[in-house]
């Protein structure tokens, strides 16, 4: 019977959470490379004072 607990916990908790933090870290190592490929991409210009 705590097998079959085990196993719905992983099922329904850890794999959706897991699932969720790895997706949030993707999208925030995209950012940062989006940012960084844009303030490259516009070097000297006036509005990137704007961002920070």
């Amino acid at each position: 019977m705590i097998e079959v607990v085990i196993i719905v916990v992983v099922l329904v908790v850890l794999i959706p959470v897991g699932f969720l933090m790895s997706t949030s870290l993707a999208a925030a190592l995209i950012g940062h490379l989006l940012k960084t490929n844009a303030d490259d991409a516009h070097a000297g210009s006036e509005l990137l004072d704007c961002s920070d």
